[in-house]
Formats: C-alpha cells, structure tokens, sequence
C-alpha cells in the first residue's frame, strides 16, 4: 500500500520564493488534517499534492497563477518547486520532484513554463534518479501510487471547488464516473466492435447480394459455356465440310483457270486479228484516198522526205510554243481578274461593315438625343428641346443631372431619416396605447363578467322566489336574499363603475381611431418614399445607363480616333462627320453605280471571252485537222511552194481545160482555205 510522507513547497501561490520560505509538511498515518483560517493555504497544499502526483494545474489556472506573482517578489523570474516523498506500492521510498518557472516582461502577462522534473528511487541503498526527459513522471506516479489519475484528480485530491461533482447533471456525472472506473476505453472498445459488428453486417449483406449474383453469373456463365461448347463442335463440323468441299473444289478451280487462260488468250487473238483487219481496211482506204488526191507522187528519196518531214515538225513545235504562251497569258489574265474580284468583294465587304458601324452610331446618337430630350422634360429643364445636341450642351446636361440627381438624393435621404424617426416615435406611442388598451380590455372583460355572473345569481333567485310563492317564512327568507343579492349586485355596480369604464373603452376607441388615421398616414409617407426611392433607383439605374453610354462613345472614339485623323486630319465632331460620311455615302453610291457597270462590262467581256475561247478551240481544231490533211496530203514538202506551184498548174490546166473549171475551182476552195488556216495558225 502507497503512503505520502513528506512534502516541500517552494514559490506556489502565496508561499515564498527564498529558500529559507521554503515549507515542509509531514503527513502521519492513518490520517492528516488540515486546519487554518481561511488564505493559510489549505487549499494550495492540496493543490501541491494533486500537481505533484497527476501534474494537472488548479481548474481555471494555466500555471501563471499557480507560480508566485513576479511583481509581489519584485523579481523578473520566479522559480517554484514542489516535492514529493513517499513510499509505493511496494514499500520502496521515492522521491519526486517538479519545478516551474514564471518570467515578467515589462507589462505583459508572465510568461510560465514546466522545468525539468526529477523522480528518484531508493534501491540496495543507492539513490537511482531519472529526469522527465527519459520518462514520463505522470505515467511513473500512477504505477508508483497505484490508483488511477482520475481518482487522484476526482476523489482523493479533488479541488474544492469540483467537491461537489456527485451532485451535477447525469452525463457529467457519468463522465467521472467513467474516468474513475476507467469505463471510458471499455466503451470505446465496446462502441468499436459495434460499429465492427455493424460494419461486418453491411460487408455480410453486400457479400450476400453479390454471392447471389455471382451464382447467377456462373449459371449463365455455365450456360453459355455449354452453348459455346456446342457452336465449336458444329464449328468444327463446319470447318471439316468447308475443307471437303475446298478439297473438290480445288481442281475444279485450277480447271476453271485454265479455261479462263486459254479463253482469255483466243479473245486476245481474237481481237488482235480484228484489229490488224481494221487496221488494214482503214490503211487501204487512206491509201485509196491518197491515191485519189494525189496528182503527183513524191519523187524524191526517202532522205529529202525524212527532211521535209522535219522541217515541218519544227514548224509545228514553233505553233505549238507560240500558242502555250497564249494559254499563259490566257491563264495570268483570268487569275488577275479572280484577283480583283476578291478585292471587290473584300472592298464591298469593308464598306457594308463601315455601313453598319456608322448606321449603329447614328442610331445610338440619335437615342441618346431622345434620352436627353425625355430626361430634359421630365426634369423640366430648358434649352433641350431640340436635336441634336453639341458637346457642350451634353456636358451642361451632364452637370445640370448630376447637381439635380444629388439634390434630389440628399432630400430623399433626409425625407427618410425624418419619416423614419417619426414612425419610430409613432411607434412607440401606438405600442404603449395598444398596452393600455389590452390592459383596459381586460379590465373590462373582467367586470363584465363580474357582471354577468352577479346578473345570472338574480335570475336564480328570482326564478326560486317564482317556484316557492306559497311558504311565507321561505318567501321572507327569499325577499332576504334578494335584498342582499340587490344590495351586493349594486355595491358590484358602483365598485365596477359601469359607466367610466364605456367612457374610457369610448375614449379607447377615439384614440385608436385617431392612431389609425396616423398610422394610415405615415403608410402613405411610407409609401411616397418608397415612390422616391424608385425614383432615385431609376435615376441610379439612368445615370449608370448614361455612364455605359458615354463608356461606349469612348470606346467607339477611341477605337475610331485614329481612323478618322487618318481620314479627316483631325478628330471631327458630329456635323463634321455627318456631312463627312453623307460625303462618302455619295462616292459610295457613284463607285456602287460604277462597280455595276464595270460588273456588266465584266460579265460582258467574260462572256466574250467565253465565246472567243469557244472559238479558238473550234479554230484550233480545224487547224489539226487541216494540218492532219495538210500532211497526209503533202508529207514533208514545203506547203507554200507546193500551194504557189499547184496554183500556177491550176491557172494552167484551166486555160487548156475549160470544161475542167468547175472540178479545178472546187479543189481550190478547200485547198485556198487550208493554206489560210496555216498561216493564221
């Protein structure tokens, strides 16, 4: 069994900071008691005690008062000591000790903190000391006193001021009681393995529902696993017919292939002698042909022909340069036009966007003039009545809103504090006459009923005296009765005062009447402030609308500013640029009229060149087949010469045969056009 012997205090509370204050106190068993007047210290001991044995501080004491006031010792720093000796559960001698320490900083609450703590032990005669850095003194005192720190704070070395703490509510009580017992780790285990328990059912049922799935899904998946194991069985039935029938269809095929070969090469023959006869007819009709044109066969060797031949190949390679650089400049003009027809729809494109913008401007000028005039004859002021406006009347305007705007807005505000503190005021009053009138109501209801009850009495006893006319000696008793009944419902009359009390309702009623109509009247204040303060949040809601207005005017100005210098060589105000851009309408009207007509002139002459590209393909055309005949005709020979030559032979022959003329003529014609066709190629 633990016993406290001995203990030292040094620097707590009121107990001095030198070490001649120090104080040492001796417990004796079985029991100590404390007596002294009240600031001897009593309390401070146990304090000590309950310190030094569970290190918890004084309710309602971080350490700061629990240490000697620096100031009363006139010290910057205060150190305090307790210690402790007793004898644990073992019968072993141990000693503890804990320090503190409080520092004043100029006026600034001291400062406290724990020092180093030292228990020592008294084993085989030799002292074993072991600070606080190495282990934890709390922890070694309970082991050493064997009782719970919740008994040492709570029972044995409770604070006065928590003594009575069996007395408190139910959940604080069971909460000491918990920590005494040490109940509070069961509970905590117990409401762990409910929430496990809990837990474990929710994963039961999860696990359950997901089991019953899992079944579902291994019969389906059996299921189809036997599906699958049928479909491969007839897949591989399949696949053994696909290869039988690929086995007999195999030579059938190579057959096939041979026989498409073997037709393939007949067709080609086929069509190869079809062709050589084609050819062949064709080639005796062109030489038939040429044989009936030709009234002079070519002499000459093969050389002089190979010449020729070449001569007019160079001839043709020079027609066909001269006309690929037709066909590029045919090429560089079309892209020119394609060109300019992008920049016209670009050119016409900037003007429909400038078109808009300025349209837009217009539009919001002219809507900030009628603001300005509807605002002008709202506000009935002068010299606004006309559009549009210049700069200067806009900021006249500007300023005339803003001062009528703050008036109106300091008088609204001051409106508002009136009618606000005469509505407290009438308030009030209504208030304490509503009082009194509930007061007076009650009263009243309360006689009245006084009333009624004295009333209904008379009615008893006179319906008595109706039902027992026949007994005198009962009558006089009545006629008693009703007297005293009488004499009773008059002095309740006079004590009711009936006839005050209408007076005062009446009165009641008159000033409830007359707290009515200022009520109603203040309603109609209320609500003609209210009616200004719309108006003032219209006029907030227009001077915002102004602000983005002129916000966006700035914006425009500025987004345009440099265009219009640029354009104008200075910034233009609004008659200037009106008469400008009325300017620019006009040119664009006439470039507009203009575009037109060059768009039809356009169209015009694309459409002649149209047909002109019509023509020259025709042209060309007749010019390979004139060559094409040219040749077959000629071969190589120089076509000039040949032409002069047949002429003269031609004057020839018609001069020696007349009757020939006509076929002479007709094979000039084609010939005169032929040679025409070369040299306008």
């Amino acid at each position: 069994m633990s016993k406290i012997e001995k203990m030292s205090i040094l620097g707590v509370r009121s107990f001095g900071v030198e070490d001649k204050d120090k104080q040492v106190i001796t417990f004796f068993s079985p029991l100590t008691v404390l007596v002294g007047p009240n600031g001897a210290g009593k309390t401070t001991i146990i304090e000590c005690l309950k310190y030094i044995t569970s290190g918890d501080f004084p309710p309602g004491s971080k350490g700061n008062t629990f240490v000697h006031d620096p100031k009363d010792a006139h010290e910057t720093e205060v150190r305090a000591q307790i210690r402790l000796q007793f004898r644990d559960v073992n019968g072993e001698q141990v000693m503890v000790q804990r320090s503190m320490q409080s520092t004043q900083k100029g006026k600034k609450t001291p400062e406290f903190k724990t020092l180093e703590g030292v228990i020592a032990r008294v084993k085989h005669g030799e002292k074993v000391s072991l600070s606080s850095k190495c282990a934890e003194i709390d922890r070694e005192m309970i082991t050493a006193l064997g009782v719970s720190k919740a008994v040492l704070n709570h029972v044995i070395f409770c604070h006065q001021e928590e003594s009575n703490w069996p007395l408190s509510e139910g959940k604080a009580l069971k909460q000491k009681f918990d920590e005494i017992f040490s109940a509070t780790r069961y509970i905590k285990v117990l409401e762990t393995l409910r929430q496990l328990r809990l837990k474990q059912a929710n994963t039961v049922k999860s696990c359950q529902v997901e089991l019953r799935y899992l079944k579902q899904n291994k019969e389906k998946a059996q299921e189809i696993r036997d599906l699958l194991t049928a479909k491969e069985a007839q897949l591989a039935a399949s696949r053994e017919s696909v290869q039988r029938l690929e086995g007999q269809i195999e030579p059938l095929e190579n057959r096939l292939m041979d026989i498409d070969n073997n037709l393939g090469k007949v067709m080609k023959l086929d069509n190869d002698i079809k062709a050589l006869d084609s050819r062949k007819k064709q080639m005796e009709e062109d030489n038939r042909e040429l044989e009936e044109k030709m009234e002079q066969v070519f002499q000459g060797s093969d050389e002089q022909l190979q010449e020729m031949y070449q001569n007019h190949q160079r001839t043709v390679h020079e027609k066909e340069r001269r006309l690929e650089t037709c066909q590029r400049d045919t090429e560089r003009a079309y892209r020119e036009c394609q060109r300019l027809n992008r920049a016209k729809s670009e050119l016409l494109m900037e003007q429909g966007r400038l078109q808009v913008q300025a349209d837009r401007q217009a539009q919001n000028v002219r809507n900030r003039d009628a603001h300005v005039k509807n605002l002008a004859a709202h506000l009935e002021m002068e010299g606004y009545e006309r559009a549009p406006f210049s700069e200067r009347q806009l900021r006249s305007f500007r300023q005339q809103v803003t001062e009528r705007q703050d008036r109106e807005t300091e008088a609204a505000n001051q409106a508002m504090r009136d009618m606000q503190e005469k509505e407290a005021t009438k308030q009030r009053s209504i208030d304490e006459i509503r009082d009194k009138k509930t007061g007076l109501e009650r009263t009243v209801d309360l006689k009245r009923d006084l009333q009624q009850k004295r009333q209904q009495e008379l009615r008893n006893v006179r319906g008595d005296l109706q039902q027992l006319e026949g007994s005198s000696a009962r009558l006089q008793e009545l006629e008693q009765e009703l007297a005293k009944a009488e004499r009773e419902l008059e002095n309740a009359v006079q004590a009711s005062d009936v006839d005050g009390l209408k007076a005062e309702v009446q009165e009641l009623q008159t000033e409830k009447t007359r707290l009515d109509r200022a009520q109603r009247r203040l309603d109609q204040e209320m609500e003609t402030l209210n009616a200004h303060t719309k108006t003032r949040t219209e006029m907030d809601m227009l001077k915002k609308d102004k602000t983005d207005k002129e916000e966006q005017v700035r914006k425009i100005k500025s987004r345009h500013n440099e265009d219009l210098t640029s354009l104008l060589g200075h910034f233009p105000n609004k008659k200037q640029l009106e008469d400008w851009i009325h300017g620019k309408n006009r040119e664009i009207n006439q470039t507009r009229e203009k575009l037109y007509k060059l768009s039809k002139d356009l169209a015009s002459a694309e459409q002649n060149k149209s047909h002109c590209s019509a023509e020259i393909r025709r042209k060309e055309q007749q010019l390979t087949s004139f060559e094409e005949q040219m040749f077959n005709v000629c071969g190589s020979q120089d076509f000039q010469s040949d032409l002069v030559k047949l002429q003269e032979d031609l004057e020839k022959c018609s001069k020696q045969r007349g009757t020939e003329f006509t076929s002479g003529g007709a094979e000039q014609g084609p010939l005169s056009a032929l040679g025409e066709a070369c040299l306008l190629a």
